[in-house]
């Protein structure tokens, strides 16, 4: 996969999250330290800020300050996609050539938020994003929670009207509609990066898939490398169990807060980031502790590197 402000075409994309300081403020020395640790542990990407990175609690000039710290902090080692979603298509494409003239790689753009377009509107909308840049544009598709989704027909239709629409983030997590998207961009654009939204690597890479967004890798990054490499070498026997234990960190950090469980497992293993803004809350003593028990019985504790070294 190329580095500096060349787009992915594949691999483990770290989303960091969005570290604060005491009094609440973005705090852009800790997001350095974020991406170098990602980096050094092998991501081939960074993107952000993403939901795990807590983007809708963030204004339109901390996001903007965001995409510009971490293409600092990147310095060419990997490209940087900017997450430049809002619910106005006109407010999306100040934050995308925002992100192109700070040297961000990509953008990633998820259909509009609250209004559930039609599928005429989110044509038009990513269309317009799209002609709007010259770097890259990634789908991000997530219907479960914004009530429409981005299916082949539509990725054909966007992939014939924009030379630079490159890929999608999916979080549908639907293997049908997935596979069926892998096979009819694979034979339009060649290298049209078809990614998870999560660490489902075994069930999306031997169908097309080319790598994940990954909000574990801030917490484990030796399983989501040696799951993605597996994957990529055809060891599946070998991939199978690591795939389940990134299944059950998944499920443990949803289950104690997320996206708040990441910034807790951080800290537990001597990354400390702050905490979260509202309308999220921090996890409570009870959830904190079913946390830790969760990633000491994953193994994780004695297994993944504590400390930003």
């Amino acid at each position: 996969m190329p580095a500096g402000n060349s787009a992915a075409t594949g691999g483990v994309i770290g989303t960091p999250v969005t570290p604060f300081t005491e009094t609440g403020a973005v705090d852009l020395a800790t997001l350095e330290r974020i991406c170098d640790f990602l980096i050094a542990r092998g991501v081939n990407g960074l993107a952000l800020p993403m939901h795990t990175g807590e983007s809708l609690n963030l204004t339109m000039s901390e996001r903007s300050q965001l995409a510009e710290a971490a293409v600092a902090a990147a310095a060419g080692r990997v490209p940087v996609f900017a997450h430049v979603s809002l619910p106005g298509t006109d407010q999306v494409i100040e934050l995308a050539q925002h992100a192109e003239k700070a040297g961000a790689a990509a953008v990633i753009v998820v259909t509009p938020y609250h209004w559930r377009p039609p599928r005429a509107a989110l044509l038009a909308h990513f269309t317009a994003v799209a002609r709007a840049v010259s770097i890259d544009v990634l789908a991000y598709n997530f219907p479960s929670r914004l009530g429409v989704g981005i299916d082949a027909d539509l990725l054909a239709d966007l992939i014939g009207q924009c030379s630079n629409f490159a890929g999608v983030k999916d979080a549908s997590y639907d293997m049908q509609s997935f596979t069926e998207a892998c096979a009819r961009t694979s034979a339009l654009r060649p290298g049209f990066a078809m990614m998870t939204g999560v660490e489902y690597l075994l069930t999306s890479m031997p169908v097309g898939g080319a790598g994940c967004f990954s909000p574990s890798a801030a917490i484990a990054p030796g399983l989501v490398r040696s799951l993605y490499e597996a994957c990529r070498d055809g060891y599946l026997e070998r991939a199978r169990p690591l795939q389940y234990q990134l299944s059950a960190l998944w499920h443990l950090l949803r289950e104690t807060g997320y996206p708040a469980s990441v910034k807790a497992a951080m800290a537990m293993f001597g990354r400390p980031v702050g905490g979260v803004r509202l309308p999220l809350l921090d996890p409570d003593e009870q959830a904190a502790e079913r946390l830790r028990r969760g990633l000491a019985d994953l193994g994780l504790l004695a297994t993944e590197p504590h400390g930003w070294d």
